[in-house]
């Protein structure tokens, strides 16, 4: 039951980022490419990929299946925040 849950809120919260994105596009064009570039980021990605395998490993051993849905998404957010990069103008 606890990992239902667990993935659950963890599907919700990406969910509301889809969201997030998908009204600050209809507000402003062109802004979903912005907020979503660190996916081009290298080293962004790498650095959200090893946040996320090194959480996923300890969580696998503690919880499963949630701390793994959990670990993706903190390694999402570490990429997210790796590449802050200054708004553009």
């Amino acid at each position: 039951m606890n990992d239902s849950v667990s993935l659950l809120t963890v599907a919700i919260v990406f969910a509301v980022l889809v969201i997030r994105t998908a009204v600050a596009e209809l507000r402003k064009p062109g802004s979903a490419r912005i907020q979503w570039a660190f996916v081009t980021n290298a080293q962004a990605v790498t650095t959200g990929a090893v946040a996320a395998v090194m959480l996923g490993l300890l969580g696998w051993r503690s919880s499963g299946y949630g701390a793994l849905a959990w670990a993706v998404l903190v390694g999402v957010l570490v990429a997210f925040l790796v590449d802050r990069r200054p708004p553009e103008s």
